[in-house]
């Protein structure tokens, strides 16, 4: 199972991540693009998949663990119970979202194994 304290540690091994709050729910943003959010009502996390066809693979995969609410009909994003991942999964998932929002220079760089906040290995 994984919590929301385990979000916060998979996102800041991530390069230029930043959190801030919308609509009092904690948001979370690579390079001023967001690409997760903790929601408390139920407790999920929204994240961004590549394309509505891998959200509708995803839901029908594993409903115990992806969902999707009106607001999020018709954009690539999913939710996903956090109670129902472990924090294998998750890393995945945060990096997956984290990787469809970044810039494709700030991608290449995480890919080569480079701290894009200092340029280092």
């Amino acid at each position: 199972m994984a919590t929301e304290h385990d979000v916060r540690q998979i996102i800041a091994t991530l390069p230029d991540t930043s959190e801030l709050l919308s609509a009092g729910a904690p948001y979370f943003r690579v390079s001023r693009r967001g690409f997760a959010k903790l929601r408390q009502n139920p407790e999920a996390l929204v994240v961004h998949t590549r394309d509505l066809e891998e959200k509708d693979a995803m839901l029908r995969a594993a409903p115990e663990k992806f969902f999707t609410s009106p607001h999020y009909e018709g954009a690539p994003n999913v939710l996903v119970r956090l109670a129902a991942v472990d924090v294998d999964e998750l890393t995945d998932l945060l990096v997956a979202s984290w990787r469809v929002r970044a810039p494709e220079e700030l991608r290449a760089r995480f890919d080569q194994g480079l701290d894009a906040r200092s340029g280092s290995q």
